[in-house]
């Protein structure tokens, strides 16, 4: 893929998914108190606003402050500085496995940039279920952070391996 070519299709993702996601929980935060929640198809999809200072699920919540801005920004920032340099440079990576990466570091910055704007908070909001079976509360940044994990697992495993012999007796 062109240097060029490569450049657009990061910018795009990488623009298109921290905008959605900022924008959908600007949205959140101008229109709902903080615990609201509103039910739509049958309970099947609920908007309810919180603020997460852990990582997936609440996970390290409970750390000290310090070690949770470290890890949750610090390594964090890194991490996606370092998604974003292999989306951008890396070498013999196909399209999708371009894409995977760009989207990781999209959702990675889309709570980042929550963490750093306020006070190592996250806003969550959407919850989906069918009666007491029931996702976490997460938002735009953990979809995208999703679909980036699952077409990064997808797009090196059907991906044709590199520097490995044909299956066949040793001679």
């Amino acid at each position: 893929m062109r240097n060029l070519t490569r450049m657009l299709l990061v910018s795009t993702i990488l623009i298109g998914c921290v905008g959605c996601d900022q924008i959908s929980k600007q949205v959140v935060r101008n229109q709902m108190t903080l615990a609201e929640s509103h039910s739509y198809l049958s309970d099947t999809v609920r908007l309810i606003y919180v603020e997460n200072t852990g990582a997936f699920l609440g996970l390290g919540d409970s750390l000290p402050e310090s070690v949770r801005i470290a890890f949750l920004q610090g390594a964090v920032g890194v991490i996606v500085l370092g998604l974003l340099w292999a989306a951008a440079f890396a070498r013999d990576m196909k399209r999708w496995q371009i894409v995977a990466l760009a989207l990781l570091a999209a959702g990675g910055l889309g709570n980042l940039i929550d963490r750093v704007l306020y006070d190592g908070r996250v806003t969550d909001f959407l919850n989906l279920g069918l009666g007491n079976l029931r996702t976490g509360i997460f938002n735009i940044a953990d979809v995208v952070e999703v679909m980036g994990v699952l077409l990064f697992l997808l797009a090196f495993r059907s991906g044709e391996p590199t520097n490995r012999r044909p299956a066949g007796p040793v001679r």
